[in-house]
């Protein structure tokens, strides 16, 4: 099966699908006290689907799987914050559990998408 658009993508779904989750706790007063870390939290969440759309309007394969690993590093960098944010009391162990069970999902998700690519490799995609 060929994915002709991003939003077939169910990693992509699944990514947007969590970082919606991510903002909807980042008014939380807990988050409001420490600014920096609900930045990072929220870039980090936002940038897994937006490499995963970048890099699926790249004209190959090989440049396709490179968005992907950096997608990979930030739901890794995310599960960091999410952690972070659990040791300081904004979620709680259940949140942070569920949330980062999520994100290492999507991660396993984005390396079987890489793995598929890299013995692919189109050098003309779509």
């Amino acid at each position: 099966m060929v994915i002709r658009s991003l939003e077939e993508l169910l990693v992509y779904q699944r990514a947007l699908s969590a970082a919606d989750e991510i903002l909807a706790i980042l008014d939380r007063p807990a988050f409001l006290r420490d600014p920096e870390l609900r930045k990072q939290l929220g870039a980090s969440s936002e940038r897994v689907p937006a490499l995963i759309s970048e890099g699926f309007a790249q004209g190959t394969d090989r440049h396709f799987a490179s968005y992907l690993y950096r997608a990979r590093g930030s739901s890794s960098e995310t599960r960091t914050h999410l952690q972070r944010a659990q040791r300081k009391g904004c979620i709680t162990s259940d949140e942070w559990r569920a949330r980062s069970d999520r994100y290492t999902e999507i991660e396993k998700m984005l390396t079987g998408l890489i793995k598929h690519l890299n013995r692919e490799n189109r050098q003309r995609r779509g």
